[in-house]
């Protein structure tokens, strides 16, 4: 079939888009490279520079007429959503109708929304948290997210447009950004591999849901045919504190690196944890990669980025 990923030369589409055309779908990447590499993008997918905000994204949905629309593409700063939740909303809500808009208008069958379990929830009551949790971001990011939630139902109830809401857990693995607003993970990975100091965020006693990319994608593929109307958690139900992360990527990588802790984070959510019962029954999907194997395989590919560009 026709698919057309946003946001597919970032971290997690780009592995999403290799995923379809190993499946021998046609696909269609559109991605502003804000973040994303344009090498992560496949070689057989075709790729159309430009935001999604854009009418060149409403062309390419025009032109390609997709048969899903895969919506991975966002202002993914939380941060930055707090410092401009104008343009946060503007890119993440604003965006994503115009997508709906063109979705329906050039009959799409169904969009799958990259959405977020944690910054959905917001501090959580219990944990893990399943899909009936209270819904109460903390950030204009996490608030936009549910409000597309929100618009999908509108446009399925209206239009007849199916969607399926990926409510990610802590997603991480090869591709993720190292800079910026990165996910811990991959900060601590090539810090630790170039012998820099890693920095532990307050006293690392904080816990998130980590589940690895390559399961994240086995979920998008499954979502193609099977979750229409609903919003998915998808995380490993396992809460795993930032020392421990920092510890067995610390021990993998080789390096004698002692805990070094600054201040925390403002605003930063204490605990993150997400149930995935629903998962497993409306897309049969399951995490199947271990924490440790995960950041092993993780460690691997910064290891062999910072080898090809010969900056030890």
């Amino acid at each position: 079939m026709r698919i057309l990923v946003t946001g597919g030369a970032g971290f997690i589409g780009s592995n999403i888009a290799d995923a379809y055309v190993a499946d021998g779908h046609e696909v269609m990447v559109i991605d502003n490279l804000s973040s994303g590499k344009q090498e992560n993008v496949p070689s057989a997918a075709r790729f159309v520079l430009c935001d999604v905000t854009s009418d060149t994204a409403v062309e390419a949905v025009r032109t390609f007429r997709p048969e899903i629309l895969n919506h991975h593409a966002a202002q993914i700063d939380v941060r930055s959503s707090v410092k401009d939740p104008q343009f946060d909303a503007q890119v993440n809500i604003l965006g994503s109708i115009r997508l709906l808009e063109a979705a329906r208008q050039y009959g799409v069958r169904k969009f799958l929304f990259a959405s977020s379990g944690g910054a959905g929830y917001g501090e959580q009551e219990r944990f893990p948290a399943d899909e009936s949790h209270p819904v109460r971001p903390v950030s204009p990011y996490g608030a936009a997210k549910m409000a597309v939630e929100l618009y999908m139902n509108y446009f399925r109830a209206q239009y007849g447009l199916e969607y399926t809401a990926l409510r990610y857990a802590n997603v991480y693995g090869p591709r993720q950004d190292s800079h910026g607003e990165a996910g811990v993970v991959a900060i601590f990975a090539e810090r630790l591999l170039r012998n820099q100091t890693a920095i532990v965020n307050g006293d690392g006693e904080q816990t998130r849901d980590f589940v690895y990319v390559g399961d994240v994608v086995r979920a998008n593929v499954s979502a193609l045919d099977r979750g229409d109307g609903k919003s998915i958690n998808i995380g490993t139900g396992v809460e795993t504190n930032i020392n421990t992360v920092f510890r067995i990527l610390r021990d993998l990588s080789g390096s004698r690196q002692e805990e070094i802790h600054g201040p925390g984070m403002p605003g930063e959510q204490r605990r993150s944890c997400l149930e995935n019962l629903m998962a497993s029954i409306e897309l049969g999907w399951y995490p199947e990669t271990p924490l440790e194997e995960g950041l092993a395989r993780t460690l691997e590919f910064f290891r062999e980025k910072i080898k090809n560009t010969g900056t030890w």
